[in-house]
């Protein structure tokens, strides 16, 4: 079959990876793709948010399947244009995007049907915010309501911190009109934990966990980012937590989106704390972890495209998801000044060495090509990826292979994993 994945980071690099391993794959083209993703697929100048072009493409190119990446895209409705087309996609309808799209739904969906989240309070109205922080008990965090590339988080140690607060979202708008809408939430503590899963609109099947490092800096200091880096599995998320979480949370999240005649097909990201009283949910997102597809889906025993498919025709219950019995650790190679300023086009050398070496992946999520050099194009580079026997061994594969690659600003943090040590 032809195949078209929308997207154009170390994710869609991931999933055209995986997909390309599978026989029923003819012909696969990204848009608008990388460096990195040319390698399996035919990249094509579209964007992502292009939405005509997209569609005009796919029945041009006679696409049999389209997995969009991004979230963007999803919340926007690209997947109810497509199939309005009559193309076979995968991924969230736009009403049922929303479980990602707007965090106070999110939250209001968790309440009414007894979701395990934090206690927390939605304001489209920045003065009724800031009364009610007044009274509030703090460490508190603030979410805007919309997208913000993983960025719309701030927790606030106290109440001045949480006036700055409203006004960065609310007012002055830094996260776009994300803030129009702003979710005050109660500060949990616990470990955190991403599960992945495969839902066809009524069955839900979970992947592997792994855990995901959002700050910027070493010792989780500095600025909220995309993710620095991630390691699968969680030695936190054991068996009694899983039990809890398939009782509590995933097939009520189904549920529940069904219920609300918003049927869910595509892939529901858990976002986890595990709290001295129980998993809860800190958010969902409706696609694909970046960079946590890149270490679960490498673990991946099953034809992805398989899986896929198997979502799509609500047949998801016949089919049994396997993991290898291994670990993965990725470290995110940045630029240096990341995620507020940083410079472009810098060559990068030493890819080819993931070539000649097996379980060690280069993933790109911020490259292009230019003439016969790959250069910098973004402020998260490269992902790599390395497989172990156990965790520490996937760690110590991952950061050995880090120095296989050298670029002007190269930028990691040297701890992704120092969890593994407390497990």
């Amino acid at each position: 079959m032809n195949v078209l994945i929308v997207g154009s980071g170390g994710r869609e690099h991931a999933i055209a990876a995986s997909a390309a391993k599978s026989p029923k794959v003819k012909k696969m083209y990204c848009a608008p793709g990388n460096a990195g993703i040319a390698e399996y697929a035919e990249c094509v100048p579209i964007g992502a948010m292009e939405f005509d072009k997209l569609t005009a493409f796919a029945k041009e190119n006679r696409i049999d399947l389209v997995i969009v990446g991004m979230d963007d895209p999803l919340v926007g409705g690209l997947v109810d244009e497509l199939e309005a087309a009559g193309i076979r996609t995968f991924g969230p309808r736009k009403n049922a995007a929303i479980l990602e799209g707007s965090k106070a739904f999110s939250k209001n969906l968790m309440k009414k049907y007894n979701i395990p989240t934090a206690a927390f309070e939605n304001f489209t109205d920045p003065d009724a915010a800031l009364a009610y922080l007044e009274t509030a008990k703090f460490p508190i965090v603030l979410k805007a309501d919309g997208l913000a590339l993983g960025k719309g988080v701030l927790i606030c140690q106290n109440l001045e911190e949480a006036k700055e607060g409203v006004k960065t979202i609310m007012l002055d708008k830094k996260f776009g009109s994300a803030g129009n809408e702003m979710v005050v939430e109660e500060f949990l503590v616990g470990r955190e934990v991403s599960v992945l899963s495969f839902v066809d609109g009524k069955t839900i099947k979970t992947m592997t966990s792994a855990q995901d490092h959002k700050r910027a800096g070493d010792g989780d200091t500095g600025l909220n980012t995309g993710g620095m880096g991630t390691f699968s599995p969680s030695p936190f998320y054991t068996e009694e937590v899983e039990r809890f979480c398939e009782k509590y949370i995933y097939q009520a999240t189904v549920d529940a989106m069904a219920e609300e005649g918003r049927p869910f097909k595509g892939v529901i990201f858990f976002g986890l704390i595990l709290t001295e009283d129980g998993p809860k949910v800190l958010e969902y997102n409706a696609r694909f972890g970046d960079p946590e597809a890149q270490v679960v889906l490498p673990r991946m025993k099953n034809d992805l495209i398989e899986v896929v498919e198997a979502c799509i025709d609500g047949c998801l219950g016949q089919v049994e998801l396997e993991f290898e019995d291994n670990a993965a650790v990725c470290v995110v190679l940045a630029s240096d000044g990341y995620p507020l300023k940083y410079e472009k086009g810098f060559a990068i050398s030493g890819l080819e060495k993931f070539k000649e070496h097996e379980g060690y992946y280069c993933f790109h999520a911020g490259t292009r090509s230019d003439g016969d050099r790959i250069v910098t194009n973004g402020g998260r580079v490269l992902g790599v990826t390395a497989k172990g026997r156990n965790l520490r061994e996937a760690r110590e594969n991952a950061y050995a292979a880090t120095d296989w690659v050298e670029f002007g600003n190269k930028y990691m943090r040297h701890d992704i994993g120092k969890a593994i040590d407390e497990a």
